[in-house]
């Protein structure tokens, strides 16, 4: 099968190629520089320039193609992050960018369709336990992303396979938030926003990579893409400073009341993956942040000698 990814050069696309090009796909991967797509003619892959908003290029790249994969994304780290026109660029990917993809995959034939969204959309839950079918609350940072997932579900009302995954928050050593994170442990400066008390959805750059992978064979649907046991901001923290060595901080989140747009970053979202491990048989290898953070910051420092 040729399997075609749209933002194969991200902290999760990278990864998601590697393992495609591992078990025999014939993979396409976009490129945005010369030295991004000489990345992935290394790991195996064929590489394209491709301007998603560029419906025509979209058409003829897509061309041949029996899978397609939309991982591509544009989201804002560090003090940008806090301006609405910073994510404008994100909204037009998930919301023309996947519209485009999904014309080209349909006039190509392909059979599956697998499109990135977020864990981020569902309203508050407290401390329940939140599946595929509790209520959504999207602001203008993820409303596009049920643009995109509604797209896929018109793909796959053509009786072809349309998936859309919706991601915990990511962390690996790599991952530009990530990388702030240890930033502010290492200086004893609040991690999180939020309550305390209230929980965040993880996943690792690895696991969500591996999750793309296996959602190949799963039925068409949305499913959650998150760890086995979400942890509270406190007890994430916590994870985070015992991998670095260094004390917790002592205020680990700033409560704020964030405005309308930001409201999902001070969300309590205990996600269930459940759905999708039952679906495909997938298994995050770290079952939570108490593990997942030891590894990240293990690889983080191989890659920071000096730090």
């Amino acid at each position: 099968m040729k399997v075609f990814v749209a933002g194969a050069t991200g902290v999760l696309g990278r990864r998601v190629v590697g393992r495609l090009v591992a078990a025999g796909f014939e993979t396409t991967g976009t490129g945005r520089t010369p030295q991004k797509r000489a990345e992935l003619a290394e790991a195996g892959a064929q590489a394209v320039e491709l301007d998603l908003l560029d419906r025509i290029d979209v058409m003829a790249a897509v061309t041949g193609h029996d899978v397609v994969c939309n991982l591509a994304t544009a989201i804002p780290v560090g003090k940008s992050a806090n301006h609405p026109a910073a994510w404008e660029t994100n909204d037009r990917i998930r919301r023309e960018g996947s519209r485009n993809l999904i014309e080209a995959a349909i006039t190509a034939g392909a059979c599956c369709y697998v499109q990135e969204s977020v864990a981020f959309l569902y309203a508050d839950g407290g401390d329940r336990l939140l599946d595929e079918a509790a209520p959504v609350h999207p602001t203008e940072l993820t409303s596009a992303c049920l643009v995109a997932e509604a797209e896929t579900a018109r793909f796959a009302k053509l009786a072809r396979t349309g998936v859309a995954l919706r991601f915990g928050q990511f962390y690996g050593y790599d991952s530009g938030h990530t990388v702030e994170a240890i930033k502010a442990a290492r200086a004893g400066l609040p991690v999180e926003l939020g309550p305390e008390s209230a929980y965040r959805s993880l996943i690792t750059t690895d696991d969500a990579a591996s999750a793309v992978v296996a959602a190949l064979s799963a039925p068409s649907g949305v499913y959650n893409v998150v760890d086995d046991r979400p942890l509270t901001r406190a007890d994430h923290v916590d994870a985070l400073a015992t991998s670095l060595g260094v004390p917790t901080p002592t205020a680990r989140s700033v409560n704020l009341e964030e405005p309308g747009p930001f409201s999902v970053m001070v969300r309590s979202q205990r996600v269930s993956n459940q759905k999708f491990k039952e679906v495909t048989r997938w298994q995050p290898r770290y079952p939570s942040a108490s593990e997942g953070w030891s590894h990240a910051i293990a690889e983080w420092r191989m890659t920071h000698p000096a730090a």
